[in-house]
């Protein structure tokens, strides 16, 4: 079952004078639970292609059909609350609040949501655990390094349990060993919970495990492969 749709989605810069073509007419299909790697170069469209998914960007032309619905056409206000119940982002900029504790950036959306206060600080300090901080949980961003940060940002994409995360490199700045936890908590809630993940990414780790890889080039997609993991394994 598709639950994520993209038709003709273009994305163009200067469409009035010399045309910058970052997305041009993509189509594609993502399923319910799907573990997806968007590769291509730098300027490849591939930052641009989470941001339009998630209506973060809006396309020039085309459309993003989520569960029959255009998320590209909804209302202000419409498209917040369903970005803040459905999709959980991963910033390779990280986007965590400067004023707020790890802990206090984890359960953030969780907040937004209303659930109850136990169960909110429960699954916070499971998701501190997870990642490897439960010693860091009060700390600020400003007091942890590149990698620690990273590592907020992922447990705060996936403390509430979203349908979607759509993860912006979300190994970029981590060691070795923080990336293989970091992925082996996302296939973990993946196979789980059946959280579609799509992942923007240049990182062999990241493409190892993913179940599909999609290759952008200028916009385009230019090819799309289904693997498995001795497949995976024979690309490194």
């Amino acid at each position: 079952m598709n639950v994520i749709e993209t038709k003709d989605v273009s994305k163009i810069y200067n469409p009035d004078t010399i045309p910058v073509y970052a997305l041009n007419k993509v189509n594609l299909n993502f399923e319910k639970g799907e573990f997806t790697a968007i590769v291509g170069p730098s300027g490849s469209g591939k930052t641009t292609l989470l941001n339009v998914i998630g209506g973060l960007d809006d396309a020039s032309n085309g459309s993003v059909m989520i569960d029959g619905s255009d998320i590209l056409k909804l209302s202000g206000g419409k498209l917040i609350d369903f970005r803040l119940r459905h999709i959980g982002f991963v910033f390779q900029a990280y986007n965590l609040i400067p004023v707020l504790s790890a802990k206090e950036n984890i359960e953030f959306i969780m907040l937004l949501q209303n659930w109850p206060t136990k169960k909110r600080e429960d699954r916070t300090k499971e998701m501190l655990e997870a990642v490897g901080l439960k010693d860091k949980s009060g700390s600020k961003p400003s007091q942890l390094s590149g990698g620690q940060q990273q590592r907020v940002a992922v447990a705060r994409a996936l403390a509430s349990k979203p349908r979607f995360v759509l993860a912006d490199e979300p190994t970029a700045n981590l060691d070795s060993k923080s990336a293989e936890n970091l992925l082996d908590i996302m296939l973990k809630l993946n196979k789980e919970e059946h959280i579609t993940f799509i992942f923007s990414t240049h990182d062999p780790r990241v493409i190892k495990r993913a179940r599909r890889v999609i290759t952008l080039e200028d916009g385009k997609v230019v090819s799309d492969i289904q693997q498995n993991t001795e497949q995976a394994l024979a690309r490194q």
